[in-house]
C-alpha cells in the first residue's frame, strides 16, 4: 500500500503544471476546423427541389426516373413500349428489384430528408425560426408532393414517425393511408394559407428554381395540388373530397401553362445533379433506354382520323416520327402523322416478329419519343395547368365540391388546349395554334361520342406524358382508359396490370413495424386505400 500511495503522490505532483495549462486551448485540439456546423438553408431548400425532379440531387438523377417513372409506370399505363434492351419490367408484369426501391428510397433519402432539415431549422427553437416564414410553407408543399406519390407507390408507408432518426426513431411506425391522406390535405391548407409577400423572404427568392419566389405561383401551385388530392379519394371518402375540391376552388388553383410546376435543368455543371433524369435516362449513350411509342398511345392520337391534319396535333409533337437516333444525330425516316405506327405493349423481340409474321426492324416500324422533349437541359415537370382544369372539369361532372365557376365543357376544353399547348416549355419549335386546338375540339366535342367522366380521363392520362408514374395514379383511380392487359410469359400478376409497388425487401426484413402496419399482402396487385383497398 505504501508503494501504491507513493506512486499516487508523485502523479499528483507532476500533474499541477499540466491543471494550470491553457485548458481551452486543449479543448480547441478536439475541434475539426474544416467541420461544417451549419449548412446554408437555402442550399438545402433548392437541393430539395432538385431532389423532388428526378429523385436526388445527390446521386445519379436518372435512377428513379430509369427504374420506376419509365421502366415501370410508362410501360404499365402504355404511353410507351419496349421489347427488349433498357429496364422494362411495367409492361410485362415482371418484377424488377430496383423499380420497386427506388421511390423508397430516394424520397426518403433525399428530398425528404432535405426537406425535413428545412423545417427543423425553420420550426420552433430552429437557427431561422421566423426568419424563412414563405420558404418554410413552400418546403411544407413540396412535403406534401413527395409523401403523396410514396403512399401512392405503396399504401401504407412511414408518415408521422418518418424522418426522425435525429430523435431517435431509427424504425418508425406505418401509418394508414387513409390517415395520411387527410393530413396531407391540412398541411396544404395551412402552408398554402400562410405564404404571403409580406413575411420575411431571407433568401427565398433566390433559393427557390420552381418558380424564383413568386408567392402567387407557389398558392396556385398549393391548391392545385390540393385539388389533386382531394379528387384522388373522391371514391372512397366523399366527404373529405367535397371538402377540400371546394377549399381548392376558393384558393385559386393554376390559371395558364405559365403557372406549371418545372424543376429547371442545366447541362453543367454536374452530369448527375443538374441534367433532366428522363432525358439521361433514353439518351443514347449516356442511358439509352428505348423510346418507342405504345400502339395504345398512337392509336388513340390518330382515332378517326382520315387525313393528316384530322390527327391530334399532338401526335407529332410528343412524337418526332419514325426515326433513327444516335448520340450525334436524330435521323427521321417517316414523319407522316397517319403512317406513325406504335409498338404493341407486351412482346420481347421474338413475341414481335412473332406477332408481325417476319423478323421486325424496331427502329424502322415504330414511332419515337419526339427527342426535343429529351434534351439534357429539359425542365422537369411536377405538375401542370392542364391536369387543374381535367379536374375541375371532372368535379363539377360528379358534383364534386362547391364554389367551381364555368361548367364542364369549359374547363374540359381548356385542359385540352392547355395540354396541347405546353410542350412550348420544352423545344419553341413545339407549338400548336389556337387554330389547331379548336379544330380538335370541333371534331371531337365534349360528351359526344364517348361518355363524358372518359374523355376527361383519357385526355387527364394523355396530359402526362413524360410524369407517367401520376398518370398510372389517375388511371388506377379513374379507370380511363380501358387498358387492354398483357400476358407475357412468366409474369407474377397472371396477367393483371399493377396497381401498386412492392416494399423494398430490406425495410420488410429490418422495420419491425413492417408485418404490423405495412399494406399487406405486398404483392403487384393489392389495391391502395383509395383505389378501394383496405
Amino acid at each position: 500500500m505504501k508503494i501504491i500511495n507513493r506512486i499516487i503522490t508523485y502523479l499528483l505532483i507532476f500533474s499541477l503544471p499540466l491543471i494550470g495549462c491553457d485548458t481551452d486551448s486543449l479543448h480547441d485540439l478536439n475541434i475539426n476546423p474544416q467541420a461544417v456546423n451549419q449548412v446554408d438553408l437555402n442550399f438545402i431548400f433548392t437541393a430539395a427541389q432538385l431532389g423532388s425532379a428526378s429523385g436526388g440531387s445527390a446521386g445519379d438523377n436518372r435512377y428513379i426516373d430509369w427504374r420506376t417513372n419509365i421502366g415501370m409506370t410508362a410501360y404499365l399505363i402504355q404511353h410507351l413500349a419496349n421489347a427488349g434492351g433498357g429496364i422494362a419490367p411495367g409492361d410485362k408484369y415482371i418484377e424488377n428489384f430496383e423499380s420497386n426501391n427506388a421511390p423508397f428510397e430516394f424520397w426518403y433519402g433525399d428530398a425528404l430528408k432535405n426537406i425535413s432539415e428545412v423545417l427543423r431549422q425553420t420550426g420552433p427553437g430552429g437557427y431561422d425560426e421566423g426568419k424563412k416564414v414563405n420558404m418554410r410553407n413552400a418546403a411544407r408543399i413540396l412535403r406534401v408532393l413527395n409523401f403523396h406519390r410514396l403512399t401512392d407507390f405503396y399504401g401504407n408507408i412511414p408518415y408521422f414517425e418518418a424522418l426522425q432518426g435525429m430523435d431517435g426513431v431509427y424504425f418508425p411506425k406505418y401509418d394508414k393511408q387513409s390517415e395520411i391522406y387527410p393530413h396531407l390535405l391540412k398541411e396544404l391548407e395551412e402552408a398554402t394559407a400562410a405564404l404571403s409577400p409580406s413575411n420575411p423572404d431571407e433568401g427565398f427568392s433566390r433559393a427557390d428554381i420552381i418558380f424564383n419566389g413568386d408567392i402567387a405561383k407557389w398558392r396556385r401551385f398549393g391548391y392545385s395540388l390540393m385539388l389533386r388530392l382531394a379528387m384522388r379519394v373522391s371514391n372512397v371518402a366523399p366527404s373529405l373530397a367535397n371538402e377540400y375540391v371546394t377549399k381548392a376552388a376558393a384558393g385559386g388553383v393554376m390559371q395558364s401553362n405559365s403557372d406549371n410546376a418545372y424543376v429547371p435543368m442545366t447541362e453543367g455543371p454536374s452530369l448527375w445533379v443538374n441534367q433532366n433524369g428522363i432525358s439521361r435516362a433514353f439518351f443514347p449513350g449516356d442511358g439509352g433506354q428505348p423510346s418507342f411509342m405504345s400502339k395504345t398511345l398512337i392509336d388513340w392520337l390518330k382515332a378517326g382520323a382520315t387525313a393528316a391534319d384530322e390527327v391530334d396535333p399532338r401526335l407529332m409533337v410528343i412524337s418526332g416520327g419514325i426515326a433513327n437516333w444516335s448520340a450525334v444525330a436524330w435521323t427521321p425516316t417517316n414523319t407522316n402523322p397517319l403512317e406513325q405506327v406504335g409498338m404493341p405493349n407486351g412482346y420481347d423481340a421474338a413475341g414481335l416478329d412473332a406477332l408481325f409474321g417476319r423478323p421486325v426492324n424496331q427502329e424502322a416500324t415504330f414511332s419515337r419519343i419526339n427527342f426535343r422533349l429529351l434534351k439534357r437541359d429539359s425542365p422537369y415537370q411536377l405538375m401542370n395547368y392542364a391536369e387543374s382544369e381535367f379536374l375541375l372539369a371532372e368535379a363539377l361532372q360528379r358534383s364534386i365540391g362547391s364554389g367551381i365557376t364555368g361548367t364542364a365543357k369549359s374547363h374540359y376544353d381548356a385542359g385540352v388546349k392547355a395540354a396541347m399547348q405546353m410542350y412550348v416549355q420544352y423545344d419553341n419549335t413545339l407549338v400548336i395554334t389556337d387554330a389547331q386546338v379548336t379544330a380538335y375540339l370541333n371534331r371531337h366535342p365534349f360528351g359526344v361520342g364517348k361518355p363524358a367522366l372518359q374523355m376527361i380521363g383519357e385526355q387527364l392520362w394523355a396530359s402526362k406524358f413524360l410524369n407517367w408514374w401520376e398518370a398510372w395514379s389517375d388511371w388506377r383511380r379513374t379507370g380511363f382508359p380501358v387498358l387492354t392487359p398483357t400476358n407475357f410469359p412468366g409474369n407474377v400478376t397472371n396477367g393483371q396490370i399493377m396497381r401498386r409497388l412492392r416494399y423494398p425487401a430490406a425495410e420488410a426484413a429490418t422495420n419491425a413495424n413492417f408485418q404490423s402496419g405495412a399494406t399487406l399482402p405486398d404483392i403487384f396487385t393489392t389495391k391502395v386505400w383509395w383505389d378501394g383497398g383496405n
